[in-house]
C-alpha cells in the first residue's frame, strides 16, 4: 500500500534540512511512509514525523528525525523540542522538531553526526577529507 504525502516540497524548513542532508557525501533523498528520507545505504534523517499519545496521533510535520550515539540522543531528550518518533524510537532514533529560530548550525551538526552513525566508512572518510 502506497503511503499518502505528507510533505510540502514547498516547505522552506524541508528545504534547510534537504540542503544539509544533501551535501553529505553519497546521500540522496528518497520518499518512505509518505515522508522525506536522506539516505545512502541506510538512512541517516527523516523530514517529519508522528508519536501515539494516549492512543491518539500527533503529528511532527516539521521535525527532523536522528539517529544519534546514545549519549547525544540523552541529552537531546531533555532538550524541550524533541520527541520519541513512533516506530522508531526503539532502535534509538529521536525526533526535534523545528521552527524559523532553529540555530542552522546546531542543526547541521546534528544531521551530520546522524549521518556518521549509519554511513559507510568510505563516506565518512570523504566528509573528513574532501580530498580523497
Amino acid at each position: 500500500m502506497a503511503h499518502a504525502q505528507m510533505f510540502d516540497d514547498d516547505d522552506p524548513m524541508l528545504e534547510r534540512v534537504r540542503s544539509i542532508a544533501l551535501a553529505l557525501p553519497g546521500a540522496l533523498e528518497k520518499v518512505s511512509h509518505g515522508r522525506p528520507a536522506f539516505h545512502t545505504q541506510k538512512v541517516h534523517c527523516y523530514y517529519g514525523g508522528a508519536r501515539k499519545i494516549d492512543g491518539q496521533w500527533e503529528q511532527h510535520p516539521h521535525a527532523v528525525i536522528l539517529h544519534l550515539p546514545p549519549s547525544e540522543t540523552a541529552a537531546l531528550r531533555e532538550d524541550p523540542r524533541s520527541f520519541e518518533p513512533a516506530y522508531l524510537a526503539p532502535a534509538g532514533w529521536i525526533g526535534l522538531d523545528l521552527d524559523e529560530r532553529t540555530d542552522a548550525s546546531e542543526l547541521a551538526e546534528l544531521i551530520e553526526e546522524s549521518y556518521r552513525t549509519v554511513a559507510p566508512r568510505r563516506l565518512i572518510a570523504q566528509l573528513d577529507d574532501p580530498a580523497s
